[in-house]
């Protein structure tokens, strides 16, 4: 195992979401009054990192205006890597899932090794749908990896990550998320000996705040408190190692510099961070529940009003007070298909099985809900106001059907008798008792 890299300084931030952000590591080389002057202060090179298409919607549009000492094209062939995801999708499955923590690696292993691929509802090239990660890692990459197919969602849940990219460096940890645009470079250096988490890999549009709708202008996830970097470059003239995954598949370039080269940069197209323990829950204070969406924190759009691409969802600690109401989720069947991860803490609906660092699956129509303990804890408690604390899950939610992959279903962590968590459900209907 390969000791934690000596990092330095803390990074510094600005806060805002969707802002045109600007930033410049050295004083004056960032332009003023125009995009590409003939003549970049410091001999630096113009380049654009596009988003998304030139004519969407200006509402729509991400991009970031780099200004870098060598350009990105600056770079030969990419030879395909020996070393792939293992992301086949298995046999089609309409069963419920659920599996154990993925456990630490013995051998050195960094971030983009100890990627495993869960589910997916899309070809990687495909313009929506998302596919779905856990990573365990215990060394810090030495090379540079940016993802041609999708923007990357991280969500740590045990180890702290330094994310050194293009823009700058952001520092996550547990109860953190980070944000990383598709095709940015970037690199993953641990905080800590080890590391493990979950990613969420977006195909469609870009991941955006909800809209509020009846809440009003205030509430769930507040665009003051996301994070994005300021410019801080490399100048290091030594080889470096650049991956990138495209269409599915990881191949791989030498360079005689390092990527992470950028000195000034301007746009809105730039890796974020959000502490989830800022996240401003809103519930009921009467009775029943509001439907799950009031806990979406981000949301990717779909070509169909109102269905997501990708939701993403957390249930962090609250109150609960609403009167003559069942209180955990109700058991139901949704339209939409649900990945379940638990960062810290116990889930509400689950007893036990749930671990911090598990996860389960639930896809369109799986009939789920509290488990057998948990129900009938809920229906006898009494209801008086209480604080659900030292929790933190999150879902990963979309319209389309998730499939796990070959090697999910055949990982060890995988529960063989999670169904057994609702046995006990027995039946307790008296047509004589009102």
């Amino acid at each position: 195992m390969q000791p934690p890299r000596q990092l330095s300084e803390r990074p510094a931030y600005q806060s805002g979401f969707g802002n045109q952000f600007s930033s410049e590591a050295l004083p004056g080389a960032l332009p003023v009054g125009q995009n590409s002057p003939q003549r970049v202060p410091y001999g630096l090179y113009t380049e654009l990192l596009s988003g998304t298409a030139f004519t969407v919607a200006r509402s729509e549009a991400r991009r970031t205006w780099l200004y870098r000492i060598r350009p990105s094209a600056n770079h030969g062939p990419f030879q395909r890597m020996d070393r792939q995801l293992d992301s086949d999708l298995g046999p089609v499955t309409p069963n419920r899932l659920r599996w154990n923590p993925e456990p630490f690696p013995e051998a050195a292993t960094d971030f983009l090794d100890g990627l495993r691929c869960v589910a997916a509802n899309a070809e990687p090239g495909h313009p929506a749908g998302a596919s779905i990660y856990r990573y365990a890692a215990n060394a810090s990459m030495e090379r540079v990896f940016f993802d041609a197919d999708g923007e990357l969602l991280l969500v740590p849940q045990q180890g702290g990550l330094r994310l050194v990219t293009e823009l700058g460096v952001l520092e996550v940890g547990p109860l953190e998320i980070a944000v990383i645009p598709r095709g940015m470079r970037f690199r993953v250096e641990l905080r800590d000996a080890t590391a493990r988490g979950y990613v969420c890999e977006n195909h469609g549009c870009a991941l955006r705040l909800p809209e509020l709708g009846p809440i009003g202008s205030n509430g769930l996830a507040n665009p003051r408190d996301f994070l994005a970097p300021v410019a801080q470059f490399e100048e290091r003239d030594e080889p470096v190692r650049l991956v990138q995954k495209f269409l599915g598949e990881l191949w791989s370039t030498e360079l005689d510099h390092s990527p992470l080269d950028v000195v000034a940069w301007h746009g809105n197209n730039v890796p974020y961070k959000y502490d989830l323990r800022r996240f401003n829950t809103i519930g009921t204070v009467s009775f029943d529940h509001p439907d799950p969406s009031i806990f979406t924190m981000l949301t990717s759009p779909s070509a169909i009003d109102g269905v997501a691409n990708i939701d993403f969802v957390i249930f962090p600690p609250r109150w609960m007070v609403a009167e003559s109401t069942f209180r955990p989720p109700w058991f139901h069947r949704n339209l939409m298909n649900e990945f379940m991860g638990l960062i810290d803490g116990a889930y509400d609906a689950k007893a036990d099985g749930f671990s911090p660092g598990g996860a389960s699956l639930h896809n369109c129509m799986s009939a789920h809900g509290p488990d057998h303990v948990s129900t009938e804890q809920a229906i006898r408690a009494e209801l008086r106001p209480h604080k659900i604390e030292n929790t933190m899950a999150f879902m990963f939610e979309t319209g389309q059907v998730l499939r796990p992959t070959r090697q999910a279903l055949q990982s060890p962590q995988l529960q063989s008798d999670y169904d057994r968590c609702w046995t006990g459900l027995d039946k307790t209907f008296d047509k004589n008792e009102k």
